[in-house]
Formats: structure tokens, C-alpha cells, sequence
């Protein structure tokens, strides 16, 4: 069961407010009502985009001028992580405030065996489990209007985004991408609603999304926006893969003409919605949040100079662009070095709101809205993950704290220690140079696991000979 309080009378009076805004005409949001005191949420989150593949964090190919215009009039981050290499977990801890290991959501739903591997991997929660509250369901008791719209990708139909909080479900289902073709017809994915026949996929569910805030501009209303792209298949629009052909060059590490197609019609997505705003009215009081819930797949794009990519726990797999723009509190064109992670944008988007946090939910997030304000900083601590399953990487875990990181490879006790600050590619093993700091973030790792019971792999038996 829940064990939140529902504020049950404030949803049902809010809820009838808003269907008799549907289907309005210009002379209807001229006599809109006065609006909310509470800002709007609309959270851009976008599959396995890497760190390096906006214009405004240093790609010469990919072209994103809708995104790279958000993050001049907000704030971007440069040391912006996801709690785990692999989509699933992260989705999970966004939503919750929890790290994937506490959830015992560990790997990409439904995850993968490796029979002959020398660890048996652990099992995990194959869905994000009812009983856990998620950052919908908080917002909805508040009063607000809240819809997911694209992938979910967090457990099978009784488990979709209208268990968990959200008034509408667009597109969200138990796949974590579209089979091949689905990018070209959109009216292929589940829980799609009829009418996009034929309609490429990101535009059909950018046009659910603006329906969807028209509908609602009267009251504040939460939208996550989770986009497919730009995961695989690799399914871009054809004429703009044909503009990217001819823009390619072999000597730049990001080259592929397909992924750039899709990199940018999620880019005109993210204009179109925020044009959408602007037109309504509410732009001025809507909090546009961007993030990647994993790094880019490293043979589809470049990280550089980050190292590797999705499903990795080096840099390139972790560390997300991440941007936020909050009207009247962010300062246009800031940059902010300072280290977050996914499980803080629940406790941060209730700071925002003006809304208690809630401490015995949102447990390993804490609210970076100092930042954003510029009233203060966040205190030392270390950020952890736990990917103990075969991927690109073998099961590890690892830390940072400051400008260090510990890997710690299960297979073989193996460590890996790095300074990212002077080492950002991660090249430069200093394990056992500085044995001392090793041991320090060693023990602090193993510490953590055990406060969040992250589940381990054991080590394979082997049938004797006869």
C-alpha cells in the first residue's frame, strides 16, 4: 500500500477544471483565469544521449539549436550523472529519488544472462514496484495535472505511468524501444492513441504533448517527456539523413548520419513544445528540465573525451547533458560544475515548487534549487553506482567523491582510481599510486552497499569432472 497521505478532494476539483479547457480557441485562452501560483514542470528526458552530443557541449555535426537555445537561457551542468549506466535504473531513480540498488532495479529491463560468465548476476525487480512513490504521484495529491507521454519502460501493463501517478499514459509501455519501423509509424507503439498513421514517431508524440499542455494551461501541470530517440534502430527522418550524408566527414568522431537525423528531430521537438508554451502564455511559468538517462552507445556516436559510453561505468556511460531553466530563478548562460545526479531532481522539483520535501521518500536525492537560486551550495558527498550484470562492461560498481572515482571490477577485486579533474578521459589509473585514497573510497563503496542492500553476484559453480 501507499503510505503517503492523497489529498483525494483537491485532485477531482482540479481534474474537472482542466477538461473544460479542452479544445479551446483563441478567444478561450484570451479568458484564461488568472494563473496558478505554482509554476509548470515539463521534464525532457531523452534516450542514450550522449554527453557530447548537443551543439552546445562542443558537437561540430549534430545540430540542436532549439537545445543549445535552452541551455543559454538556463542553467546546463557539466557534471551531471545518471545513477546508472543502462535506461530502466535511471528512469526509476528519477522518479523516485532512490538509487537503483535501493529499488533493486539494477539493469535495463528485462536484463540478460550470460550462462557461461564466471558470476551468476543477481536477480532484479522487473518493474518499479507500486508501493514505491513516485514524483507524479506527490505533484498529482498537489493538485497537479501530470502526463507521460513516450517511453516508460518500467515494468508491463500493470504497471504502466497511470499506476504510477500519471492522469494520462501516451505511448508508455513495457518496450524499451520501437521494433524496427516503429520510428516511421507511429501508430505501431503501444498505447499510442489512433491517428498517427504513418506519423514519425518523436513528432506524433510531440504533437500528444502539445494537445495535452493546451488542454491543461489552466491549472500547473507536470509533463514527462521521454522520448524513444535517439535509441536504436537507427530509423532518422530520410531527408534529413540525406542533409547529414553530405555533412559526414570520417575525421570527425561523430559521423553517423542516421543518429544525427534523429538528434535533430528531437531538438525541433523541444522547440515546437516550447513554442507551444510561449504561445499559450505560460512560458514564464514553466520549469523545462533536459537530461539523458545514460551516455551515448559508443558505436553510434562519440562521448569523446569522455571515455566509452552506455553501459559502461566510465565517464561516457554515466554523465548526462543535463540543462534546467527555472523563469525568475535560473540566470541565463550559467554554467554549474557542481556534481548532481538523477535521484535529485525529485527532491529539487518540490524546492522549486514551493512543496515540502519529503525525506522519508525522495531518499538518495537532495535538492540542488541552491544552485539554481544562487543562495548557496551543496554539501561533500559521494555519488555511487551498481551495475553487478555483464554489458559492456563486467558487473562493477563505483564512486565518486569530489574530483575522485573508484571502479571496483567484481569478476577480480579489481580497482580503478582516477582524478577527473585532471584526468577526464580516465586514462590514468592512480589505484595504486595512492593506495590510501584507494582504500578510502573502497571502504566508503562497500559502506553504501550495505546501507542499500544492493544485491551482489556469486560466483558461478562449476560441475566437477567425472
Amino acid at each position: 500500500m501507499r503510505t503517503h497521505t492523497r489529498c483525494c478532494g483537491l485532485g477531482r476539483a482540479a481534474l474537472t477544471a482542466g477538461a473544460v479547457a479542452v479544445g479551446p480557441t483563441s478567444a478561450a485562452i484570451a479568458q484564461a483565469t488568472e494563473p496558478p501560483a505554482r509554476p509548470n514542470v515539463v521534464f525532457l528526458l531523452v534516450d542514450d544521449l550522449g554527453w557530447a552530443d548537443l551543439g552546445c557541449t562542443g558537437s561540430t555535426f549534430y545540430q540542436t539549436p532549439n537545445v543549445d537555445h535552452l541551455a543559454a537561457e538556463g542553467v546546463r551542468f557539466t557534471n551531471a550523472y545518471a545513477a546508472c549506466p543502462v535506461c530502466s535504473p535511471t528512469r526509476a531513480s528519477i522518479l523516485t529519488g532512490r538509487y537503483p540498488a535501493r529499488l533493486n532495479l539494477t539493469d535495463w529491463i528485462p536484463g540478460h544472462d550470460h550462462p557461461e560468465a564466471p558470476l551468476v548476476v543477481p536477480q532484479f525487480n522487473q518493474q518499479l514496484p507500486l508501493e514505491e512513490v513516485t514524483i507524479a504521484e506527490v505533484l498529482r495529491d498537489a493538485g497537479y495535472a501530470t502526463a507521460a507521454i513516450g517511453k516508460w519502460h518500467l515494468g508491463g501493463k500493470d504497471y504502466f505511468p497511470q499506476h504510477q501517478g500519471f492522469d494520462l499514459n501516451v505511448a508508455g509501455n513495457h518496450m524499451g524501444q520501437p521494433a524496427k519501423g516503429g520510428y516511421y509509424d507511429a501508430s505501431l507503439i503501444e498505447s499510442m492513441p489512433p491517428g498517427h498513421e504513418g506519423q514519425y514517431l518523436t513528432d506524433a508524440l510531440t504533437d500528444e504533448a502539445c494537445k495535452w499542455i493546451e488542454a491543461n494551461r489552466q491549472r500547473p501541470f507536470f509533463l514527462y517527456m521521454s522520448y524513444y530517440v535517439v535509441h536504436t534502430p537507427i530509423e532518422g527522418k530520410p531527408e534529413k539523413v540525406e542533409k547529414y550524408k553530405a555533412l559526414a566527414r570520417e575525421d570527425n568522431p561523430q559521423h553517423n548520419p542516421g543518429y544525427a537525423a534523429m538528434v535533430e528531430t528531437m531538438d525541433d521537438s523541444v522547440g515546437v513544445i516550447r513554442a507551444k508554451l510561449a504561445e499559450l502564455g505560460i512560458a514564464d511559468r514553466t520549469i523545462v528540465i533536459f537530461m539523458s538517462d545514460n551516455g551515448g552507445l559508443s558505436h553510434v556516436t562519440s562521448n569523446a573525451p569522455l571515455r566509452d559510453g552506455k553501459g559502461w561505468l566510465y565517464e561516457g556511460g554515466i554523465r548526462e547533458p543535463m540543462i534546467v531553466y527555472a523563469p525568475g530563478v535560473t540566470r541565463a548562460g550559467t554554467l554549474e560544475d557542481t556534481q548532481v545526479i538523477s535521484t535529485d531532481f525529485f527532491p529539487t522539483i518540490l524546492d522549486l515548487l514551493g512543496l515540502p520535501l519529503q525525506l522519508d521518500l525522495h531518499l538518495d536525492g537532495i535538492s540542488f534549487a541552491p544552485l539554481l537560486r544562487r543562495t548557496g551550495t551543496l554539501p561533500p558527498r559521494p555519488l555511487f553506482w551498481h551495475y553487478p550484470y555483464y554489458h559492456q562492461t563486467t558487473p562493477a560498481g563505483a564512486v565518486r567523491f569530489g574530483d575522485w572515482k573508484l571502479i571496483e571490477y567484481f569478476e577480480d577485486d579489481r580497482v580503478e582510481l582516477y582524478n577527473l579533474a585532471d584526468d577526464i578521459g580516465e586514462q590514468n589509473d592512480l589505484s595504486q599510486q595512492n593506495p590510501q585514497k584507494t582504500q578510502e573510497l573502497l571502504d566508503t563503496l562497500h559502506q553504501w552497499r550495505q546501507q542499500v542492500d544492493a544485491k551482489m553476484p556469486t560466483v558461478r559453480q562449476t560441475q566437477p569432472e567425472p
